[in-house]
């Protein structure tokens, strides 16, 4: 048995495909110590970790007092998280043995802390992976060019908290994307961009999904043989008042059935009359109802575009923020979906492309094509697989 150090510090896209790794784990005898924000405290023990907790508030203004105007200003922001991650992680193990770390590709610090603590490392990424050459093809190039002011505070917190904590940080992609030397990323080939760029110390192994806790106040039966449409923005950017009427205008009074979710900081109440053929919940068993759905309407979030295609759901992807963009561009190149924009996006706009996704051949077919890559990729499984390769290759177990 082994004792495993994983660094997490939040947000569900981050932390639900590790749920399954974790449990993985655990049942192939590792220990695992596990750090995240105390929201998840519940979900990771239940997977069988040990968890330690980071200050949520204390994570977040440090990280959003960083900026979001530029991609920049976000890698400043998790520079600024250091001084709340790296000395709560120290503390909390002090004394204790580790025989390798995991950590996630951009929350946790999980780059400097294995240099700190001399860990062998492992990856894990939860978006799409990068190589230092497709992150810097995201930073701003003229004429947006990153602003002198910002540049300059970046390369003074890089020199800071290098020389604080002992460590070596040189790039905005080393503190944007926590490059290790073996790196689980929650996807395939078949979906990762520029996926010929990346060698073998980066292991695809598809989407990580794993059962979630069980929700009440949502009957399932109540859309079983009725191929309901979903509609969800997630669990971040979902409060949008405007676009749930626009919604309503939309589908209201149609043929269809419409499932809506509009998460817990909207109150339903706001939304005004709701059409007789739409269930409007806070809440929806997300991977419950994909499995009766057949197209889904998504912000695009990593885990939600993995759940509708392993589960043979056509897009339609209206973006938000974070790697959505991207995430929706990649759906609509595979044909498996279109993408919208948000701004500017009228009832008939959405209509017309739900109605042209419903209707062209091609997009079940693309659909079908990647869900089966999706469901033979191996998911947590083929994670701990490559996690024990790599952890049986280390100079520490030689």
């Amino acid at each position: 048995m082994a004792r495993v150090l994983f660094i997490n510090a939040g947000s569900e896209g981050h932390i639900n495909p590790t749920i399954g790794v974790v449990q993985e784990l655990v049942s192939r005898g590792e220990e695992v110590v596990y750090f995240c924000i105390g929201a998840y405290r519940d979900r990771m023990e239940k997977a069988g970790a040990s968890v330690r907790t980071i200050d949520d508030q204390q994570f977040i203004e440090a990280f959003t007092s960083g900026g979001k105007d530029y991609v920049l200003e976000r890698a400043i922001g998790l520079l600024l998280t250091a001084d709340v991650v790296i000395p709560t992680v120290l503390e909390q193990i002090r004394g204790e043995h580790f025989d390798y770390m995991i950590h996630d590709s951009m929350f946790g610090c999980g780059r400097m802390l294995a240099q700190i603590l001399k860990l062998p490392a492992i990856s894990s990424c939860t978006s799409f992976a990068h190589i230092e050459e497709t992150f810097d093809a995201l930073l701003e190039p003229p004429p947006v060019k990153t602003p002198e002011e910002i540049v300059e505070r970046f390369q003074s917190l890089t020199k800071t908290v290098g020389e604080k904590y002992g460590v070596e940080v040189r790039t905005p992609y080393e503190v944007f994307c926590n490059p290790a030397p073996f790196t689980i990323v929650y996807t395939t080939r078949d979906f990762q961009t520029n996926e010929e760029k990346f060698d073998q110390t980066y292991k695809f192994v598809g989407p990580s999904l794993s059962s979630r806790p069980a929700q009440k106040n949502f009957d399932l039966t109540a859309i079983k043989g009725k191929d309901p449409i979903y509609i969800s923005l997630g669990t971040v950017f979902n409060q949008a008042i405007d676009f749930y009427k626009l919604c309503f205008e939309a589908f209201g009074n149609t043929e269809h059935t419409i499932v809506m979710s509009v998460g817990n900081n909207t109150l339903i109440s706001d939304l005004g009359e709701i059409p007789d053929n739409f269930i409007v919940k806070n809440y929806v068993p997300q991977t419950e109802v994909l499995q009766h759905t057949k197209l889904f309407v998504t912000h695009g979030g990593m885990n939600s575009t993995h759940e509708g295609l392993y589960n043979g759901v056509p897009l339609v992807v209206i973006p938000q923020n974070a790697d959505q963009p991207m995430v929706a561009g990649q759906v609509a190149k595979i044909g498996a979906g279109l993408a919208l924009q948000m701004q500017g996006l009228t009832a008939h706009q959405l209509r017309e492309a739900v109605d042209q996704v419903l209707s062209l051949p091609s997009f079940q077919k693309a659909v079908a094509h990647i869900g089966e890559s999706f469901r033979k990729s191996g998911g947590y499984r083929q994670a701990v697989d490559e996690i024990f390769e790599f952890k049986n290759q280390s100079p520490i177990y030689q």
